[in-house]
């Protein structure tokens, strides 16, 4: 009996090995530990994986260029107006009426312009001998255009400024400088040493000293001026600038203003050699 009940025990035995080898414990177990084996990228480096090298779309470049030139630009913007600001910001109080007058006429000088245009208009639309009246309109015009162009002789209100430079620091874009604010101050007629300044005027340096369109003229620079007086002087004063630069080069600048200023130099009259009036 013994024999027979031991012998499927031993049957059971002999077929069961005695230990399993690594090589078939279970997958993903780690043999010693029962730990699962890694044997992909972890989570973290799929991340990264993704995310660099960055993979740009030609669209998205475009945006980014884009909006990367409006930040420069605003960026150049916000520091203009930050030097402007701060300019005005250290002005005096009196030197800030002066600027808010100067905006103001020139306003008023536009808006006076308007209702010139507008009365002229009307003047020709209700006329009763509209031909007179347009012959009338084309004789003042050609008067006028005749003052700008410098074919004929001016005289009204105005101021002289003379311009002291004993130094020689006074240089040909500083003299171009004090045209230009006197144009846009509402100046009609400019003449300097002599010399007509018309819509075409250069000035160049020439030997230490100042060329207008061609001519040489010296120190002391006299500029003749008509205008209105209570608005050019101030645009030669402003802060920052004509009268405050040509005496940080140790200029004297001494502005007059007057109820009679002669503008008598004049240009010949230039026939343009390619322009014609559409009119013809």
């Amino acid at each position: 009996m013994s024999d027979h009940g031991e012998q499927p025990a031993n049957r059971l035995r002999e077929e069961l090995p005695d230990e399993v080898p690594p090589s078939l414990s279970a997958p993903g177990q780690d043999p010693q530990g029962g730990r699962p084996e890694r044997n992909g990228p972890t989570g973290r480096q799929r991340l990264l994986k993704g995310l660099w090298p960055p993979r740009l779309t030609r669209a998205q470049l475009i945006v980014a260029l884009l909006l990367f030139g409006l930040g420069f630009g605003l960026a150049v913007q916000v520091a203009s107006n930050s030097d402007s600001d701060s300019a005005l910001r250290g002005a005096r109080q009196e030197d800030l009426v002066r600027i808010l007058d100067e905006l103001d006429d020139r306003t008023q000088r536009l808006e006076d312009e308007k209702q010139g245009l507008e009365k002229q208009r009307d003047e020709l639309e209700n006329s009763s001998d509209q031909a007179e009246e347009a012959r009338k309109q084309t004789l003042e015009k050609e008067r006028q255009l005749g003052i700008l162009a410098g074919t004929v002789a001016a005289q009204g209100p105005g101021i002289t400024v003379t311009i002291e430079d004993t130094k020689g620091t006074v240089e040909a874009d500083m003299l171009l400088d004090a045209i230009q604010e006197l144009r846009a101050a509402g100046a009609e007629a400019i003449q300097v040493n002599g010399v007509r300044v018309v819509a075409g005027t250069y000035l160049a340096d020439a030997d230490n000293s100042v060329a207008v369109d061609g001519n040489k003229i010296n120190a002391p620079y006299r500029f003749l001026v008509i205008g209105k007086p209570q608005d050019l002087e101030p645009a030669l004063n402003i802060p920052g600038g004509v009268v405050q630069t040509l005496e940080k080069e140790q200029a004297t600048v001494t502005v007059e203003r007057s109820s009679k200023i002669v503008v008598d130099a004049l240009r010949a009259a230039e026939r343009p050699d390619y322009a014609r009036s559409s009119s013809q």
